[in-house]
C-alpha cells in the first residue's frame, strides 16, 4: 500500500481502517464512530474494494504497515 492507494480513501474510511486494524469489530466500530452498522459495512467494503483486498486481517496489516495504528 502507498500513500496513492491511501488517498483514494476518503477520511471516514481511513477512520475506519484504523480502527479495523486495532481490531475493533463492526460492532466496536459503530459504537465508536457513532454510526449504524450497516454504515460500518458499507465503509468496510469500499476499503476492501479500493485497497484491492477481500480479508479483513490483511487489511489490518496493511495499515499497520502504514503506522496508522497507534
Amino acid at each position: 500500500m502507498d500513500e496513492k492507494t491511501l488517498s483514494l480513501l476518503t477520511p471516514r474510511e481511513r477512520e475506519v481502517l484504523k480502527l479495523i486494524a486495532q481490531g475493533l469489530s463492526n460492532g466496536e466500530i459503530a459504537a465508536t464512530l457513532f454510526i449504524s452498522q450497516h454504515t460500518v459495512k458499507n465503509h468496510v467494503s469500499n476499503v476492501y474494494r479500493k485497497l484491492g483486498e477481500h480479508d479483513r486481517t490483511r487489511v489490518a496489516l496493511l495499515a499497520a504497515g502504514e503506522d496508522m495504528v497507534e
